[in-house]
């Protein structure tokens, strides 16, 4: 039974280790989704500086995050791993593309495929809330182009028709989209015919103060 011991031992030494990579990986998880958090409601109060130095935090934590679990592969593999880092491509995509910037690959931000492109469906929800923030203020062509951004996002989602074992359930993320979408063009066609009235009844109370007879 001593080498009983002495094989027990070893396995708990390799569940500690293991424990606290995980534990260590969670708090990382965690530390990586709020900066991305913060660099999206940067982006969306027009707040440059901060935006790029939650980026840059962010950029750090998943880096520290992939080092962290390298010589543990199924953690880095497990969900709030992943979450997290599709939060990360989340919050750069979508400060690029409400700056009009161009976006970086999943080979820049390090991520895999599938994370890259759930990631990428999620962004469609803040590009519409970013939409109605404008249109709060009245229609704007800036709405159009977040739209016509959002139409991309979800012509390319509806190419990747492979099994969910492969894509990580993206197909439930793209008939999310596809519903936030179909809304934010009817929040915008519906400010458009408001812009339109507003206009056509200023020229006509323009041209009745025109026509009205003078002293």
């Amino acid at each position: 039974m001593h080498k009983l011991e002495q094989i027990t031992d070893g396995i708990r030494k390799v569940f500690d280790a293991r424990t606290s990579a995980r534990d260590h990986a969670l708090a990382q998880a965690r530390q990586l989704t709020r900066a991305c958090s913060l660099a999206i409601r940067a982006v969306h109060r027009d707040e440059a500086d901060a935006m790029n130095a939650q980026l840059q935090e962010a950029r750090q934590l998943a880096d520290t995050l992939r080092a962290s679990l390298a010589a543990y592969p199924d953690l880095f593999y497990a969900g709030y791993t992943q979450d997290a880092l599709k939060e990360f491509v989340e919050a750069n995509v979508t400060c690029a593309l409400i700056r009009n910037e161009p976006l970086q690959t999943p080979e820049e931000l390090v991520v895999e495929p599938s994370t890259f492109l759930n990631g990428l469906a999620e962004v469609v929800g803040e590009l519409r809330r970013r939409i109605l923030d404008i249109l709060r203020h009245g229609y704007s062509p800036e709405a159009e182009r977040l739209l016509s951004y959002m139409d991309e996002i979800y012509s390319i989602l509806v190419t990747m028709d492979y099994p969910d074992a492969i894509t990580n359930g993206l197909r439930r993320q793209t008939d999310l989209a596809r519903s936030i979408i179909e809304k934010t063009r009817g929040d915008i066609t519906f400010s458009l015919r408001g812009e339109h009235l507003t206009q056509a009844i200023s020229k006509l109370s323009a041209q009745l103060n025109n026509d009205q007879p003078t002293d």
